[in-house]
């Protein structure tokens, strides 16, 4: 009865975490720290509450929730959105990893832990939660001031930092704790090469296919492919030597770029929300709580030392960006809670066993301090900073401005830099294209054998399959490496024209340089494929003759290899540039913080049955009564800006409220108020009915418009018969007379009250 028993430790670990997490909202904690707790109450460590002991069954549990929990993650992250964040958030983030990672060895030390040891809890410590973050934001009503949406920010590239550094700790635990540069540069490529097959490859098919499937069946339907999509990509992941996590988050991504991301979001949101919790159950029941009694010094020190280092060095990190020391600060202290992934981290150094079973315990405490401060340091920000900021000496407040005057001079003199501004785009094609030709190598073996089977093989050659899949393989490589050699001829020529402009001879040198550098190319060309092309295996005259197909294939194909690649351009630029100028709450840009006119604004998510749905903003009238304006509307993804007096809510709406913080607060509460009181509706009832028109009705004559029966019944006329005739979707212009059979729709309460006015004269 393996089966029930698995459905008994979902049901207890789902109604556990319910209950622990309602009382954690209750009293203000983070729902992630109550489904920790839930955790360990029922796990196997803590008798007589254990409730869930089998621990296959518990790992199975936390690797499905850390699928659908990466694929939420993933779906918040979009490419347009880092485009639109830049690159000095980049830098700050990188900057603020570096300081991280080197303090933390620095405490690893003066504590004697190895290195692996050191190197886990500072990717642990590099991480900071954006669900805690964003709850916490929402809470003190400053998602929309600037530091509020930097340090949100600074989380979505947290988070890329995040996958990146679990598929390079997974590689440093395969090594040991001495692998090189070398080693650790080979896994970084390596795994570039398949988040860029993966990704271009995603966002070609995906999009598609979600159009395709919302045209052709139903939601459920939908769901049911997207969730097979998800964990498929997933599995691909993990069989590809990287983890699972890996897969769901790159998913994530794609379905971020694409139209439907938001049916997407609204049909996964139960199920996001139900493993996401089932992660952490997860996670919680593998902890054991002697071992965080055990810990508590231990807790305590790192907590302390995360609270102070993280806005240190995130104020580090925006300051190197170009940032105001005073806003850099601002950001680091929102900034200080950790949590989802650090405990993703603890587990994978766990379960290799290159780190002690402390470090469960170890993430999770912190994690939970961390959450209890980030409120105060928050909501008290800007005088934390300006009191620190009052201490510090003349001479380094002076040479801080001095750098952001010499970074913005530097700024506004690589923006009038032509030489770069030609060659930036080409750089950033030239690199994906690589990593595309390199995924599509060093992964052809994974490939071959998912398809080996379904090729023709015939006994007189037994390498036939081969042959047949390196064409085909090295066909599609094709088109990357013509667009390749075309950028770096193009950014040949302009270096060439950039490097001999003015010169006497420069008639002369511009062909001799620019040759030599297509010659450089292509040397670099030949040791990079000849570094990639996997020969082990195989015959290797295989790939050389796959090579010659591919040879005659440019040699007859070029140009059409040119518009596909062009095709594939235009398409991927299409993936990424749909719904650029959709604006939403959280980028529209007449939303800013005006602290000097002690203005706020924060957002309220009207709940299913609130009160309020279905009156219009004019009906509720919040300035008269609260003295606040709606400055916009999120509906279903769409901001509406200004919606007019006439505008009426509906459940699920982000109203925008702009006012003063107490004001607000006394707004949302109005506006979420539910009495419990369920919405009727009518529309599984709705019902077309022939009522003929009787001489008492007092309608003989009189016009559709006239009679206006949408507005004074909820009626709709769909036809009129008269004596025989039919006159089908009439305008308003037809006039009714006694005698004639009127078709309407509507529901049957509204039919029953016109029939009711019928026979009373109208």
């Amino acid at each position: 009865m393996h089966g029930i028993d698995f459905i008994q430790d979902l049901a207890v670990v789902l109604l556990v975490a319910g209950l622990v997490g309602w009382l954690c909202h209750r009293i203000g904690l983070s729902v992630i720290v109550g489904y920790l707790g839930a955790g360990m109450l029922v796990g196997p460590f803590t008798p007589p509450f254990s409730l869930v002991t089998d621990v296959e069954r518990i790992e199975v549990l936390s690797q499905l929730g850390l699928v659908f929990l990466m694929f939420g993650i993933g779906m918040h992250l979009s490419l347009r959105r880092l485009k639109r964040m830049g690159l000095p958030l980049v830098v700050a983030t990188v900057v603020n990893t570096i300081l991280i990672y080197y303090l933390t060895r620095v405490l690893g030390a003066a504590m004697h832990w190895s290195n692996m040891e050191t190197i886990f809890l500072a990717a642990m410590l590099m991480i900071s939660s954006s669900a805690i973050i964003g709850k916490i934001l929402i809470e003190v009503g400053a998602t929309h001031e600037k530091v509020g949406q930097a340090a949100m920010s600074l989380t979505v590239v947290e988070d890329v930092v995040a996958v990146v550094m679990l598929t390079l700790l997974s590689s440093m635990a395969k090594f040991g704790s001495g692998a090189d540069g070398a080693q650790i540069g080979g896994t970084i490529g390596l795994m570039g090469s398949f988040v860029v097959l993966a990704g271009v490859a995603s966002l070609l098919i995906v999009p598609w296919l979600l159009r395709r499937l919302a045209a052709a069946v139903s939601v459920e339907l939908q769901t049911l492919w997207m969730a097979g999509l998800l964990l498929g990509l997933a599995v691909v992941a993990a069989r590809a030597g990287y983890s699972l996590a890996l897969g769901a988050f790159l998913l994530g991504c794609v379905v971020a770029e694409t139209a439907q991301r938001l049916q997407v979001e609204r049909t996964f949101e139960g199920l996001h929300d139900v493993f996401s919790a089932v992660f952490f159950v997860g996670i919680g029941m593998q902890i054991d709580v002697r071992l965080l009694a055990d810990a508590g010094w231990l807790i305590l020190g790192v907590s302390a030392f995360s609270l102070l280092l993280r806005p240190l060095t995130c104020m580090a990190g925006f300051v190197v960006a170009g940032t105001a020391p005073r806003e850099a600060l601002r950001i680091g202290l929102v900034a200080t809670p950790i949590g989802e992934f650090s405990l993703i981290i603890a587990q994978l150094g766990v379960s290799l066993a290159v780190v002690p079973s402390k470090f469960y315990p170890l993430a999770v405490g912190v994690s939970l301090l961390t959450s209890l401060v980030a409120p105060p340091l928050t909501r008290h920000s800007a005088r934390i900073a300006d009191a620190l900021l009052a201490l510090q000496p003349r001479w380094l407040e002076g040479a801080l401005a001095g750098y952001q005057n010499w970074l913005q001079r530097l700024q506004e003199r690589g923006q009038r830099n032509q030489l770069w501004q030609l060659s930036r785009k080409r750089l950033i094609q030239i690199t994906v294209e690589v990593l595309l030709v390199s995924g599509l190598l060093l992964f052809s073996e994974q490939m071959f054998g998912l398809v080996r089977d379904y090729l023709p093989v015939d006994q007189s050659y037994p390498r036939g399959a081969e042959i047949l899949f390196w064409s085909a393989l090295g066909l599609v490589a094709l088109v990357p490496m013509v667009a390749i050699w075309r950028n770096l001829s193009a950014l040949a020529m302009i270096v060439a024209d950039a490097s001999t402009a003015g010169h006497a001879a420069a008639a002369r040198l511009k062909p001799v340089v620019e040759t030599g550098l297509k010659l450089g190319a292509g040397v670099l060309i030949f040791f990079w494929l000849s570094a990639i092309v996997p020969l082990e295996g195989m015959g290797r005259w295989v790939p050389v003759l796959a090579l010659g197909v591919a040879a005659v294939a440019v040699a007859l194909l070029r140009t059409r290899l040119v518009y596909w690649h062009s095709v594939m351009e235009v398409e991927l630029q299409q993936r990424l540039e749909q719904n650029e100028k959709k604006a939403s709450v959280t980028n529209a840009p007449w939303f800013k913080q005006h602290s000097d006119w002690q203005l706020s604004l924060m957002e309220c998510a009207l709940p299913d049955l609130a009160d309020v749905r279905g009156r219009t903003l004019d009906e509720l009238a919040l300035r008269a009564k609260f003295g606040v304006v709606v400055a916009g509307i999120d509906r279903q993804g769409v901001m509406i800006g200004n919606p007019a007096p006439g505008m009426a809510l509906y459940p699920g709406d982000k109203v925008l409220l702009l006012g003063e913080p107490k004001q607000i607060g006394a707004a949302k509460a109005f506006l979420r108020a539910a009495t419990g009181m369920p919405g009727h509706s009518n529309f599984d009832d709705v019902r077309m009915e022939r009522l003929e028109l009787p001489a008492e009705s007092g309608l003989h004559g009189r016009a559709l418009a006239e009679i206006a029966l949408s507005r004074t019944h909820g009626l709709q006329v769909a036809g009129i018969n008269r004596a025989g005739q039919r006159i089908l979707n009439p305008g308003g212009e037809e006039k009714l007379f006694t005698g004639d059979e009127v078709l309407v729709l509507g529901s049957p309460d509204q039919i029953a009250a016109f029939k009711e006015s019928l026979r009373n004269g109208g």
